[in-house]
C-alpha cells in the first residue's frame, strides 16, 4: 500500500492535456495515489481522474476546444473571460461530458486544490468540499486578467498557480515525504520576470497582497524548479515532464496539437512505467520496514 506518497500536478491552461494524458495510462494500470494535490489545470485534470473517468479530460480539453463558448475572444469581449467558465465548470460537467459525482465522492484518495487569496496574496486549499469541488476547481484555474475572481467561502480567490504553482512542499507539509510530480514544461525551462505588471498594478490595485504574489511568482516557480531537482538527485521524487520540445501554449486552440500533447503524455507515461514501479515498490518496502 502507498502510505505517505503523493502526486502533485502542475498547473499550465492547455498545456495540462500533457498531464491528462500520464493519467489516462495510470488509470488504465489502475495506479492510485492515496493524496493527490493540483492547482489550475492540475486540479481539473485530477478531478477525472480521481472519478475514474478514462478519456473525459480529453474528450472535455480537445473536442470542445474550437467551441467559441469554451474559449474564444468572443468570451472576452461578452465577459471578460476568455475560457467561458460558466460552460466548462456548469453545462460541460452537468449536461455535455457528465462528472461522475458519485465515484468522486466515493473515492479513497484525498483530494487538495490549491488557490490564491486576492487579499492577503497567500495560499489556500482546500480538501473538504461535497457538492462545491467544482466552484473550488473553477477558482483554482481563474487566471488573472482573463477570468473574473471567484467569491468562495468568504474569500476572493484566483489561480492557485499564482501562489504555489507546483504544491510540492504542501504535499511534504501534509505527510508525504516521497511524491510522484508531474510537470507540464520542459526540464530546461525556467519562468521570466513578467512585463506586463504593469497592467496587473492598474487591474489589481485594490489587492495588494494579490500583486505581490504576482511579481514574486517567476521567483517562487524558478526556486520551486530547483527544490524540485535537489529532490529528485536525492530520490525522493519522481518527476514526469514532457521529454520533447512544447509546441503548445497556454491558451492553445489547435486541436492537433492539443492531440498530439495528450499522446506525448501518456507515451511518456508508458516508457517511464517501469521505472515508477521499481521505485514505488522501494518506497513501499521502506515504509513497511519502518511500520
Amino acid at each position: 500500500m502507498m502510505n505517505h506518497i503523493g502526486l502533485v500536478l502542475e498547473g499550465g491552461g492547455m498545456r495540462g492535456i500533457y498531464t491528462a494524458g500520464v493519467l489516462d495510462y495510470f488509470m488504465e494500470n489502475d495506479l492510485y495515489f492515496p493524496y493527490v494535490i493540483g492547482v489550475s489545470a492540475g486540479a481539473c485534470q485530477a478531478s477525472s481522474y480521481l472519478s475514474r473517468q478514462h478519456g473525459r479530460n480529453r474528450k472535455v480539453n480537445i473536442d470542445f476546444i474550437n467551441d467559441p463558448r469554451y474559449l474564444s475572444f468572443r468570451n472576452y469581449v461578452r465577459n471578460r473571460e476568455m475560457f467561458g467558465m460558466d460552460f466548462v465548470f456548469n453545462e460541460i460537467p452537468t449536461s455535455l461530458v457528465p462528472f461522475d459525482f458519485e465515484t468522486f465522492q466515493n473515492r479513497k484518495e484525498k483530494f487538495v486544490i490549491g488557490t490564491t487569496d486576492c487579499v492577503t496574496g497567500e495560499p489556500v486549499y482546500y480538501d473538504e468540499y461535497k457538492e462545491d469541488v467544482l466552484t473550488i476547481i473553477r477558482a483554482s484555474s481563474s487566471l488573472p486578467f482573463v477570468a473574473p475572481i471567484v467569491e468562495y467561502d468568504g474569500r476572493k480567490l484566483l489561480d492557485g498557480g499564482i501562489s504555489d504553482p507546483i504544491p510540492l512542499k504542501k504535499s511534504e507539509q501534509d505527510g508525504n515525504m516521497k511524491n510522484v510530480v508531474i510537470l507540464t514544461r520542459n526540464r530546461e525551462y525556467r519562468k521570466k520576470k513578467s512585463s506586463m505588471f504593469w497592467l496587473a498594478k492598474r487591474s489589481y490595485r485594490k489587492y495588494k497582497g494579490l500583486l505581490e504574489a504576482m511579481e514574486k511568482r517567476y521567483a517562487r516557480y524558478n526556486d520551486t524548479l530547483d527544490y524540485i531537482e535537489e529532490q529528485e538527485k536525492k530520490g525522493n521524487i519522481f518527476v514526469v515532464r514532457p521529454q520533447l520540445p512544447l509546441q503548445v501554449g497556454r491558451m492553445e486552440k489547435n486541436p492537433l496539437k492539443l492531440e498530439a500533447l495528450y499522446r506525448q503524455g501518456y507515451e511518456e507515461a508508458k516508457a517511464q512505467h517501469e521505472k515508477l514501479e521499481a521505485w514505488l515498490e522501494t518506497e513501499m518496502s521502506a515504509s513497511y520496514l519502518k511500520t
